[in-house]
């Protein structure tokens, strides 16, 4: 570990729109971590000695009353706007000498220059001046932006010039100003509207995505520097409203704690996390679902699948050969939906069938297409998808893998609650937690991404009850097929109990064929128990029918699957053909 990536006191970082606002609190968190010296750029004018009139005023109402009596003492005829801007700059002016006396209470220095990082020559001359007082510059946090977030078609050459060139030609500038070779630290506060996009915000997210894009360019040119972009979700402050945040609750996004998000800076600088050259802090910015086009429109979706790209793969091995999990192939239908409307959720499945597993061996074809056909719009309420995987043979000829009926809604409903739990232990399988797997030919064959029922709490002829734990699995290893709203390798877990069922009173094994219905009112939890009572409807030679409630420990459901239809298969699943 170099120490040219450590903060330490005789660090001299220039923040641009460090003097208010959320870089501001980014920057006292960071003087109280490591006092060093902070050189604050912004547009605002400090008004060294405030007039008479709005000293020791600080109630907005007195002091907008304070400045209309003065302008009309001045001979001014007072208009809101020219209140306002009166106004603005007192407060203002407040804030950066609060800024300025907090970093320096850590024991820090700190230094305000009033200057436009979109003015080069201006920037270039003040800072010339500081460095030559103060030292060498040896990091730079880049904060300063703007906003005129409107519809794309509303937005004016002016409104983009504003947002892009405080942010692009605002780092060029800073950039211009230092020797890259001193510079040991490159801080970039960039946005998730330029990871994800956000309505309104195409300049922004274009100006923000420019510097994920600078920071990476950077790290390239100057590997010893720590260059990190901060890809910022919305923070817990004056601009996010009650209703506002109320508003972000309802469409899942989080805001970030000013104490939580200011510590993340000092994280990001520590030297361990000095080859993360970008980072995003936030959820996606999920646009309100709006007004449903009454249209109905067909997706076709092309995927190459692997066993590389899908590390999991190996956790699903039958007979010898990695086969797609029935699950995995109901969450690439179902998550294609979900982002065919943004804002909507899987809430249904219906007659999802498995017509020809996808098996990765010689059969395995050279791309597979998901289908999707728009078969209702419930006005703005839910729509239904009609879907289907499929992939063609060399000669043509199309083979159909699985199909199902998927509903997404804007509200999920109330979540039910499962009034027939059984909790009365009958200690008939005393089999516990990884014994069940791998462990004989009536054993599970599944590995450590779709493990593991922990225990079987009971046991009859028409129902099991057992507790699950699913240990959460990296990116990396989900692949192609991400955890998001639904997680099917906890829904493949949720379904085992009926193995160990049948295993266990007719000494067979099954196979997934189809399912009649399944809902999803919240997502399976991770790292902690859930539990599955598993109703056996019917058992024949050659299948069974079942529902599976999955559950807590108060009954309340995270997903029910009715009519699931299992085929009895071979004894030698675990051994290769």
């Amino acid at each position: 570990m170099t120490t040219l990536t450590q903060v330490r006191p005789s660090s001299v970082f220039v923040v641009s729109g460090g003097a208010k606002g959320i870089t501001a609190q980014c920057v006292a968190r960071l003087a109280q971590h490591q006092p060093c010296q902070f050189i604050l750029l912004g547009r605002s004018q400090v008004i060294e000695n405030e007039p008479e009139f709005a000293q020791d005023c600080f109630d907005e109402a007195v002091l907008k009353k304070r400045i209309m009596q003065h302008l009309i003492s001045q001979g001014e005829k007072p208009t809101p706007m020219s209140v306002q801007k009166v106004y603005n700059k007192i407060v203002s002016s407040r804030e950066v000498k609060q800024t300025l006396a907090e970093i320096q209470k850590t024991g820090a220095k700190a230094e305000y220059i009033s200057v436009d990082v979109t003015n080069v020559a201006e920037l270039q001359q003040k800072l010339a001046a500081v460095s030559a007082r103060v030292g060498k510059i040896t990091g730079i946090i880049h904060g300063a932006g703007n906003l005129a977030d409107k519809l794309i078609e509303k937005k004016t050459d002016q409104d983009f010039e504003k947002v892009y060139t405080a942010k692009v030609q605002g780092l060029e500038n800073l950039l211009s100003c230092v020797d890259a070779k001193q510079l040991e630290h490159l801080v970039l506060f960039s946005s998730v509207a330029g990871f994800y996009g956000n309505i309104g915000q195409s300049d922004y997210a274009i100006a923000n995505e420019i510097l994920n894009k600078s920071a990476h360019l950077m790290k390239q040119y100057n590997p010893d520097c720590h260059v990190v972009a901060i890809n910022w979700g919305g923070w817990d402050s004056g601009m996010v409203t009650p209703e506002l945040k109320k508003a972000f609750a309802e469409r899942g996004i989080d805001i970030i704690p000013v104490d939580v998000g200011t510590q993340m800076l000092v994280n990001e600088l520590h030297p361990s996390h000095r080859d993360s050259t970008q980072v995003v802090i936030g959820s996606p910015i999920i646009p309100p679902p709006g007004t449903l086009d009454p249209q109905l429109r067909t997706y076709r979706i092309h995927r190459r699948l692997s066993v590389d790209a899908n590390p999991f793969l190996m956790d699903h091995v039958i007979a010898g050969t990695p086969v797609l999990p029935a699950t995995c192939a109901m969450s690439w239908m179902i998550h294609a939906c979900e982002e065919c409307y943004p804002g909507y959720r899987y809430l249904r499945g219906r007659e999802f069938k498995v017509l020809k597993g996808i098996t990765f061996n010689q059969t395995l074809a050279k791309e597979y297409i998901l289908e999707i056909q728009e078969i209702a719009k419930n006005g703005s309420e839910s729509i239904e998808f009609q879907t289907t995987i499929l992939s063609k043979t060399p000669e043509g000829k199309t083979h159909y893998h699985f199909r199902a009926n998927i509903t997404t809604v804007r509200q999920i409903p109330e979540i039910p609650i499962y009034e027939s739990v059984n909790w009365q232990e009958d200690n008939i399988i005393k089999t516990i937690g990884k014994d069940f797997y791998q462990n004989g030919d009536c054993s599970l064959f599944h590995g450590r991404a779709f493990q593991q029922i922990t225990r079987v709490i009971n046991i009859s002829p028409e129902k099991i009850t057992a507790e699950c734990y699913w240990p959460e699995i990296s990116p990396e290893t989900q692949g192609q097929f991400p955890i998001r709203w639904f997680n099917p390798y906890a829904i493949d877990l949720s379904t085992q109990p009926l193995w160990v069922w049948l295993s266990h009173y007719h000494q067979e094994v099954c196979l997934p064929g189809q399912i009649t219905d399944s809902q999803q009112f919240r997502p399976i939890p991770y790292n902690a128990p859930f539990y599955v009572s598993c109703e056996v409807i019917s058992k024949t030679a050659t299948g069974l029918t079942s529902n599976f409630m999955i559950h807590d420990t108060e009954g309340k459901l995270y997903s029910r699957i009715l009519g699931a239809k299992a085929i009895i298969a071979p004894m030698n699943l675990h051994k290769p053909k």
